[in-house]
């Protein structure tokens, strides 16, 4: 037999010797009765890796598995206990209002659980039995075998299945409750005609500024997430009497910088021929990113160049942007002096190199600096906007100094790509919740794989965890209409 199975298996007889020495095996298959409340919503997590039961990357599909993860208490980590009768429960996940289920029913040692629609089978029947130290073990009615830990893992993304009941830490779990339903949630989209999105928490609000395609900058703040859908737009810019970026504004982005409030923004000439685009840096006169501002300047006047964002590190500022360089439409970076002033030389420090960077066109876009336990992280959108293969890519920092090409190092595969009915997912940024304890990404996406770069594309938000080797982890794009819980501290 395969190793992994032999080791469970001596395990398991050793358990269940111990077990039957001690008299706690039962001697029939009538369920055990446990204290748990029906109609509450809990989160689960492993007594083992502490890690929450989890329906892969928010799926709404039936056979969908179930996995753990690390815990967020999004809808998709939260479980009811539905009376079935006769001592049995069917266990209902709270975004999808499916079932778990031992997939197919397959009877054997390590069979697949995941969600399925409610047909009363009892495949998706499980009793529940509270052990003395508080945790919880779940028998399968159909298989007679227990909710179990593949192989111990502690990785985030490990499957769950069933096996024979040993009693061990891999089939106990925590019952954490997390309300009956009156948890502040939200659900995507947070803005139609919102592509280009940027959000910072400051002060008591959320702030959010996307492309409006004519002359002006908008911008909207709420003291909720969810509040952004319905705030009003304010217009902190226009440069409708300025010939020379009149028109076409994009991709706006505010950063605070020692201590001030900067709005850099892509425009041109024209509304209709694009090749004058360039990058135009304001200054808040207030307080707040909502101004008023003041025109700085045009970091690089003499060339081409868009999507603007700023990278602070080792003690300078340094601008990063998008511009073609021969055929490859490459993420650039320079010094800066000040946060409008470039000074130095400019260097390429990404080019599309893979098949999925080239689709379309060859992109590389919309850098976005994502810092995290003093590491430097970039983000970027590839491939076209007019495709539904737009998706993000990610460099990082592993040299010394930001403006050599060596110093960089870029993933093979992307990190964040269609999914879950949202196509073409990208030009992110990042913010944290208001008590600073999450991490969360802001994008645009599409609902439909016909739709491109135009105003169909949607803001959306979701939060993102870390992996175990330090990376971020972006999961796959929320469903629109799936509500998941509000950023921490709202």
């Amino acid at each position: 037999m395969p190793q992994h199975t032999r080791w469970r298996s001596l395990i398991a007889l050793a358990l269940t010797a111990t077990l039957t020495a001690l008299g706690l095996v039962a001697a029939s298959a009538a369920p055990a009765q446990a204290a748990v409340t029906p109609g509450t919503w809990y989160v689960i997590t492993s007594a083992h890796s502490g890690l929450a039961l989890d329906i892969k990357n928010a799926s709404t599909a039936a056979g969908a598995e179930l996995t753990q993860w690390n815990r967020t208490d999004a809808t998709n980590q939260q479980f009811r206990f539905v009376d079935a009768g006769g001592g049995y429960y069917k266990i209902q996940v709270r975004h999808s209002n499916m079932v778990l289920d031992v997939y197919q029913k397959n009877a054997a040692n390590g069979a697949t659980i995941a969600q399925w629609t409610d047909v009363g089978g009892t495949n998706q029947q499980w009793s529940v039995t509270e052990h003395a130290d508080g945790t919880y073990s779940f028998i399968n009615r159909f298989s007679g075998k227990a909710l179990d830990l593949w192989e111990w893992s502690t990785t985030p993304g490990s499957r769950i299945s069933q096996y024979t009941y040993e009693g061990s830490n891999a089939q106990k779990w925590r019952l954490n409750q997390v309300g009956t339903g009156s948890q502040n949630t939200l659900a995507n989209p947070i803005r139609s005609n919102g592509a280009d999105p940027w959000i910072e928490y400051w002060d008591g609000y959320y702030y959010m500024s996307t492309t409006t395609w004519d002359s002006t900058v908008i911008m909207r703040r709420a003291t909720t997430l969810a509040g952004l859908k319905t705030a009003s737009d304010t217009v902190v810019w226009n440069d409708a009497n300025v010939p020379s970026r009149c028109c076409s504004h994009w991709a706006p982005e505010f950063h605070r910088i020692n201590g001030t409030w900067y709005l850099m923004y892509t425009s041109g000439n024209s509304q209709t021929n694009f090749d004058g685009q360039k990058l135009h840096v304001l200054r808040s006169t207030s307080a707040t990113p909502m101004g008023p501002y003041e025109f700085m300047g045009t970091p690089l006047p003499n060339q081409w160049n868009i999507d603007g964002t700023y990278l602070e590190v080792n003690g300078g500022l340094y601008l990063m942007w998008s511009e073609w360089v021969g055929a490859d439409q490459s993420i650039r970076i320079a010094a800066m002096s000040n946060p409008w002033t470039v000074t130095g030389a400019h260097a390429t420090i990404a080019r599309p190199s893979h098949s999925w960077e080239t689709v379309g066109a060859r992109v590389n876009e919309a850098p976005a600096v994502l810092q995290h336990d003093g590491r430097t992280f970039v983000t970027f959108s590839a491939s076209s906007c007019n495709t539904p293969d737009y998706k993000l890519g990610l460099l990082e920092l592993t040299g010394s100094n930001p403006l050599a090409a060596s110093s960089w190092t870029k993933k093979s595969t992307p990190v964040f790509q269609q999914g879950n009915g949202v196509y073409g997912p990208g030009h992110n940024g990042f913010f944290t919740s208001p008590d600073g304890t999450e991490h969360w990404l802001v994008y645009h996406g599409n609902t439909s794989a016909s739709q491109g770069c135009g105003n169909t594309r949607q803001t959306r938000v979701q939060e993102f965890t870390f992996n175990a080797d330090g990376t971020p982890n972006f999961g796959t794009p929320i469903a629109s209409g799936v509500q998941f819980p509000a950023p921490s501290g709202e």
